[in-house]
């Protein structure tokens, strides 16, 4: 499995609205919001690497309301889960 966290900054007053279009996103494990420059970040899951770019580039990206992205992909080794 492939493992990418996405730093989501969105337009102001439509953080919840789009904070709830990602959890609805195949892959989109959890969203929280965040206070600071960015307001939600994203845990995204899939089972190839291609698979989680197509989800962070295709989907993501292209909620309404997000105005920028930053991916930090996580590198491989154990999860204690």
């Amino acid at each position: 499995m492939e493992l990418s966290f996405v730093l989501v900054k969105s337009k102001m007053g439509h953080e919840m609205d789009v904070m709830n279009d990602i959890l609805k996103i195949e892959g989109v494990k959890e969203a929280t919001g965040t206070f600071g420059q960015f307001d939600i970040f994203v845990k995204v899951q899939a089972p190839t690497r291609s698979e989680l770019d197509k989800i962070i580039t295709k989907k993501i990206r292209f909620v309404p309301n997000v105005l920028s992205t930053t991916t930090l992909p996580a590198l491989p080794g154990k999860n204690p889960n």
